[in-house]
């Protein structure tokens, strides 16, 4: 039993998936794993098993109720089994142990609680992903995002009931959602708590459902949401907004919304935290004599003054020419690597004339190449 998937897991749904989603779930698992279309495929074989008994807990609406209270416990009587227990011909009721720890932490003990099911539930968190521009991420911008969440009705105001109905309180359970079982074991009598099998452990029975939402008090609706997206944010950070998740169940409130956020790769700039990182080309004649470039910044172009005698690799800093600091912090610098392009396709007058150049510097004017050879000669 250990190593079981979840139900959910094994149908690729989210707990809570509708009556609906589970069967279109598994009718489309069934055809991929089917051992008509997968022969003599012992590992497809046992995935039809797999989902075949996914399909029969999560499509059966009392079972599912137990499975999403209890896990496998509450469907599989064996699941635990040779746990042991404590002395002999004692009267166990793990239905008030889990009423004594719910007591002290606010919630139920080994699943096995009475908790009030019409209590106020926080409902599930979503999450999804935004592709912006490097310059976006830089200087912050609005974002449309498209989102599917459950949504209390807006027929029935999430009771449930068809208009001018109410619920009946079960019966049975007294709105409790949970009914003690008594069973005679070689150790005495032993109490358990289980799902109603009347009320499907909701508590209350529904004679009219809502025909808007079929009694679930829930329905997914799809929702375009304005979000703002602050300058400086970087790949892989994630923007989270209070309350625009999944509605809460029984009046409790929403689950947040988490936003992770994409930036699409610059083909000239780098970023390092808040420092831009680029590489310039610049000709031999430039760096031997200094020169004035004109350096792309996220803000524009600016013009920049290099040095007589700039080599390959040196860098040069541009203050206050980098990202912004999340939450209005100092913005970082730009640092532009320089390398010199050595010029292809000379004709016969060029090269003529680079020669005689060349033999005019002699070696006094390559400190660095003549140091390095230098070294061999000794």
């Amino acid at each position: 039993m250990a190593d079981k998937r979840d139900y959910y897991e094994v149908l690729g749904l989210q707990k809570g998936a509708s009556e609906e989603e589970i069967k279109k779930a598994y009718k489309k698992l069934a055809r991929k794993y089917h051992p008509d279309m997968n022969p003599g495929d012992k590992t497809a074989e046992e995935k039809f098993k797999e989902v075949n008994e996914a399909n029969e807990i999560l499509s059966d609406p009392q079972k599912k109720a137990r499975y999403d209270q209890f896990g496998f416990a509450g469907v599989d009587p064996s699941y635990g089994a040779g746990t042991g227990g404590y002395g002999g011909g004692m009267d166990f009721d793990f239905g008030d142990l889990g009423d004594l720890f719910g007591s002290f932490f606010g919630g139920g003990f080994g699943g096995s609680s009475r908790a009030n099911p019409n209590a106020p539930t926080r409902g599930e968190s979503l999450r999804t992903s935004v592709n912006i521009t490097f310059e976006e991420a830089c200087f912050g911008c609005e974002k449309d995002v498209i989102i599917e969440r459950v949504e209390q009705c807006e027929t029935c105001k999430g009771s449930g009931c068809e208009a001018g109905t109410t619920a009946e309180i079960c019966p049975d359970c007294k709105g409790r959602g949970m009914v003690q079982q008594r069973h005679q074991t070689p150790l005495g009598f032993m109490s358990t708590s289980a799902p109603c099998s009347r009320c499907g452990g909701r508590g209350k029975i529904i004679h009219k459902p809502c025909k808007t939402c079929g009694g679930r008090g829930m329905a997914r609706k799809r929702k375009t949401l304005k979000v703002s997206i602050p300058a400086g944010i970087d790949n892989g950070q994630t923007i989270s907004l209070r309350g625009q998740g999944n509605a809460g169940k029984n009046g409790g409130p929403a689950g947040d919304l988490l936003i992770v956020i994409s930036v699409r790769q610059h083909e000239i700039f780098r970023r390092e935290g808040t420092s831009i990182l680029c590489e310039a080309p610049i000709t031999f004649a430039q760096a031997a004599l200094g020169a004035e470039l004109e350096i792309p910044t996220i803000d524009g172009k600016v013009k920049y003054a290099i040095p007589e005698g700039t080599q390959s690799g040196d860098v040069f800093r541009l203050k206050g020419k980098g990202v912004p600091g999340l939450g209005g912090r100092a913005r970082g610098d730009q640092y532009v690597t320089v390398y010199i392009e050595t010029p292809r396709n000379l004709n016969k007058e060029q090269k003529a004339a680079l020669k005689k150049f060349s033999e005019l510097l002699g070696e006094k004017n390559y400190e660095e190449s003549k140091s390095f050879f230098g070294k061999f000669k000794k």
